[in-house]
């Protein structure tokens, strides 16, 4: 059983498109895989409650709408190369943390994969604010969670702590950028590299399970 563990931030296009590659891999690869998913801020500084556009943040930042428009072109033709219909025109910007929260909540309810399909989608095609309670709720009911249950989560302080506790873990394993990609603790993929990258880690790591394996 190959473990990879990613770190990501379900705000991040390039994440999206890196989940999709590696599902792809995986497909394809002869063996037991287990994906964990690991939460990840972009900027974690950002106000909650706090809603803006993407041409607002970038302007923040002195980038042009000429350079945002060349960028959204390039990885909305990158991300529909993996089948995935990006509309970054309609991206809100907001903090994630809940999100993320989101996501460990759905992992302990086993289906934290399908939670974190959702929030990209919601994010990247959809428009919607990650940070806003009553769509973290809908989006919860869209993968069989009970509308009340991730209220009363959401009100509470519950999964804060595994959220930090991801967020440290990116420092002990070295992450500057997302997404990032460690494989039984042993090896690591920055980026949203090629599929054939993900399937060549994953037969390293594999290899390296059996050559570790005991004699019997």
């Amino acid at each position: 059983m190959v473990k990879v563990e990613v770190w990501s931030d379900v705000a991040c296009p390039w994440c999206y498109i890196g989940k999709r590659r590696l599902q792809n891999a995986i497909a394809e690869f002869d063996g037991d895989v287990e994906v964990q998913w690991r939460s990840f801020q972009l900027d974690p500084t950002h106000p909650k409650g706090e809603v803006m556009t993407q041409p607002e943040m970038f302007a923040k930042r002195g980038i042009g709408a000429a350079q945002i428009a060349d960028m959204n072109t390039r990885v909305t033709g990158i991300a529909a190369e993996e089948g995935l219909t990006y509309d970054l025109s309609s991206y809100m910007v907001s903090n994630t943390k809940d999100a993320h929260r989101l996501s460990h909540f759905a992992d302990s309810r086993g289906v934290g994969d399908l939670m974190h399909e959702r929030l990209f989608q919601a994010q990247m095609m959809e428009g919607m604010v990650l940070d806003d309670t009553d769509v973290l709720v809908g989006l919860g009911e869209d993968v069989g969670i009970a509308a009340e249950d991730t209220r009363s989560m959401l009100a509470s302080d519950e999964f804060t702590a595994e959220v930090d506790t991801d967020l440290a873990d990116a420092q002990t394993v070295g992450v500057t950028g997302v997404p990032f990609f460690v494989f039984d603790r042993k090896y690591a993929v920055s980026g949203a590299q090629p599929q054939a990258t993900f399937a060549s880690a994953l037969a390293t790591a594999a290899g390296a399970e059996q050559e570790d394996a005991p004699v019997q």
